[in-house]
Order: structure tokens, then C-alpha cells, then sequence
């Protein structure tokens, strides 16, 4: 297994593990995000997110989507967005690999925090990130306003 950094032509098989982890977490038909999405926006003039792919044998079999954050309390920090692994390769360490790059990555960077978000039913990955040393918050919210929130909202301003 080798873990590297994605590039544009990674960005067919990162899309399509995207598709698999929203059918994983039961939003099938969530996806919008295209592949020309994901050229434009992680590899122009100003990319906006990077990732890193597991790689066994040329095929990639998982993927890690992180971009920058700054925090008003740490300064620079990660947000790990996805981290994926095909559901045939699950158990291989496959994704524990690309968890530690991004950790290791993100100290080599000097942040300090790196934050994501995990479903409150999915405890094997709950326990996984406790087992490592992440720390699972209770008392904060995700809030989110999807497209035609945000039209809405615009249109009652």
C-alpha cells in the first residue's frame, strides 16, 4: 500500500469514493460534485482543498479530503472533510494510514487542530478516534444551511 498525495487524474477514483461514503452514510443521492468540480476547485490558481489517496497495485482504494481553517482561538488548523476507504478494502489499514498522514501532515505544518465530524452512529470510527486520542465533543452543534436555504434566505434580505 502506498499512500500519496492525490492529483488531478486521481480526481475520477476520489469521486467516486466520495459516492460511496454518502452511501454509506445513507445520503445516496447527495452528491452534486463532478469531477471538473473537483479539478477546478483542488488544483487552480488558488485550490481550496488537497487530498491524499491509498494506492494498492495502481488502483486508488481510499482517500483522505482535507482543506485549511483558521481558528480565532488556534490559528492555522485542518478540516479533514472525508476519509474513505473502498468498503473491499476496509479492515486492511488501509485507512488508518491515511489518518496518520493527515496527523502527520498537519504537524509538519505547524497547526494547531485538526477537526472533522463523524456521525453519531458510526461507533466503530467514534472508538477508533478515541482510541487514538481525538477528542469527540458532545455540547457542540453542526449547523449547515444547503442551497436553497441560502436562496431563500437571500431572497427574504
Amino acid at each position: 500500500m502506498h499512500i500519496r498525495k492525490g492529483t488531478e487524474d486521481d480526481m475520477p477514483a476520489v469521486l467516486e469514493l466520495i459516492k460511496e461514503l454518502a452511501a454509506f452514510e445513507n445520503e445516496p443521492d447527495a452528491v452534486v460534485v463532478t469531477v471538473t468540480d473537483l479539478v477546478a476547485d483542488g488544483f487552480g490558481e488558488n485550490p481550496l482543498f488537497q487530498t491524499f489517496v491509498a494506492e494498492v497495485d495502481g488502483v486508488i482504494v481510499g482517500m483522505a479530503l482535507f482543506y485549511y481553517r483558521y481558528s480565532t482561538w488556534k490559528g492555522k488548523t485542518i478540516h479533514l472533510e472525508d476519509l474513505i476507504v473502498t468498503e473491499a478494502m476496509r479492515g486492511t489499514g488501509a485507512g488508518s494510514a491515511l489518518y496518520k498522514e493527515i496527523i502527520k501532515y498537519g504537524k509538519s505544518i505547524g497547526v494547531r487542530r485538526i477537526e472533522w465530524a463523524v456521525l453519531n452512529w458510526n461507533t466503530p470510527a467514534i472508538e477508533f478516534y478515541e482510541r487514538s486520542g481525538a477528542t469527540i465533543f458532545n455540547d457542540w452543534r453542526t449547523v449547515q444551511m444547503d442551497e436553497q436555504g441560502i436562496t431563500q434566505f437571500t431572497l427574504s434580505l
